[in-house]
């Protein structure tokens, strides 16, 4: 059957397809699974494995490949192994067991976000061992849960550990995102998720009557503000065509609560907003923007915050910067056009960066459309197998650079 292993299969294209087929979907991942798999892993590979459980049902499993020179700071490699919800309906093959069509694309929640690398960072190592190397600094491969429900039970506990601390991490990588150019994009900061909710009090009364003062005239001017300012945003980033989308603050209007019946207006309604905030933004000030937008409408409005990011960082991409000049003299060497960018959404890169471990997101995958949370994600298996190749150039570079002088 084209969904099972075929005759000839690379060995590594099957791992990446048993992978995904376990089911570590939210919101009830089978990450029991998962973890005897990489246990598994680490078993055949000779490398250390180490299980944090950093909340209920929640573990961090770490692979280990000692360097030769236990005074430097480690190489820390990330994934999640946690997958977005699926439509079943809208997928042209079961989400979850992995189909491989006739052309070699690979159907399956997770194949781009991610997986892939998770394997990826597996089977470049393995060949690395295979082949004899050793490096002066230690490797990790951290598997982490829970990072597509925000990382509140993954690495945002794991990064607060002494296990972590115990890593010693000096420089990692984490996901990024597919490129349907001949480019490959790298991300060196993202931007701070902000979900404000408003709400917006006033006077109730019956729907027949020209009520003065309600909630719902106060909302729609704090509503009309925000979007406003959405459409500014929007059209700074339409008019600069160096701007990419990551580098500008966005916002959207994603729920909108209140009233008990047709003909009662309400004492109290609400509107919730998914902002994200560019790392070059004043916080404080932009703060105080959404104060002053709640404020203008009237009295009895007000905002909070469901989620907010308050430590962006940006990692360096200076050619003086010693792991940057690792990563992108490989790629240089390789013909890779890498394109930096700011990524638009949120990782567990942000933890790493806001405990001082510079941090980039990249995932392996040019000419190939952006499919993550999508119905019928897929990655071709030609793309899958070169990622490997491209972290089996990366890893000995990342994990040979020199002392630094803050190691020495």
């Amino acid at each position: 059957m084209a969904s099972k292993r075929r005759e000839g299969e690379h060995p590594s294209v099957t791992l990446f397809r048993q992978y995904l087929r376990i089911r570590t979907v939210q919101p009830e991942p089978d990450y029991g699974a998962a973890v005897a798999f990489l246990e598994e892993r680490a078993c055949q590979l000779g490398l250390g494995c180490q299980k944090v459980e950093v909340a209920a049902g929640r573990v961090v499993t770490v692979l280990t490949w000692p360097g030769t020179n236990p005074r430097l700071s480690s190489l820390l490699l990330n994934s999640h192994t946690d997958v977005v919800p699926v439509f079943k309906e809208h997928w042209s093959h079961d989400p979850f067991e992995a189909f491989k069509d006739a052309d070699g694309y690979i159907y399956g929640r997770g194949a781009q976000d991610m997986k892939c690398v998770g394997i990826q960072y597996l089977e470049a190592v393995r060949r690395l061992k295979v082949e004899g190397h050793h490096f002066p600094r230690t490797i990790h491969m951290t598997f982490v849960p829970d990072e597509e429900i925000g990382g509140h039970q993954g690495m945002e506990l794991f990064v607060k550990r002494p296990e972590f601390q115990a890593l010693r991490a000096g420089f990692a990588l984490d996901e990024g995102l597919a490129n349907p150019t001949d480019a490959f994009t790298v991300f060196y900061s993202e931007r701070s998720p902000w979900w404000v909710q408003v709400t917006s009090t006033g006077k109730p009364g019956h729907g027949s009557r020209f009520i003065e003062d309600t909630a719902a005239e106060k909302l729609h001017k704090v509503v009309s503000s925000i979007l406003a300012f959405r459409e500014k945003e929007r059209q700074r980033l339409q008019s600069d065509p160096q701007l990419k989308q990551g580098a500008v603050t966005s916002v959207n209007l994603t729920k909108l609560e209140g009233g008990v019946a047709y003909n009662v207006v309400p004492a109290t309604m609400s509107a919730s907003f998914d902002f994200r905030v560019a790392p070059d933004v004043d916080l404080k000030a932009f703060e105080e923007q959404l104060q002053g937008w709640c404020q203008a409408a009237g009295e009895g409005v007000t905002f909070e915050f469901a989620q907010k990011w308050t430590e962006p960082r940006v990692t360096s991409t200076d050619d003086s910067d010693p792991w940057w000049a690792a990563f992108s003299g490989v790629c240089k060497d390789m013909n890779l056009t890498l394109e930096p960018e700011i990524f638009p959404a949120a990782t567990d890169s942000r933890y790493l960066r806001a405990v001082g471990v510079p941090a980039l997101g990249f995932s392996p995958m040019n000419h190939t459309p952006v499919l993550l949370h999508d119905h019928d994600e897929r990655l071709h298996e030609a793309m899958f197998l070169r990622g490997i190749d491209i972290y089996t150039r990366l890893l000995p570079a990342l994990a040979s650079v020199p002392t630094l002088p803050s190691e020495s």
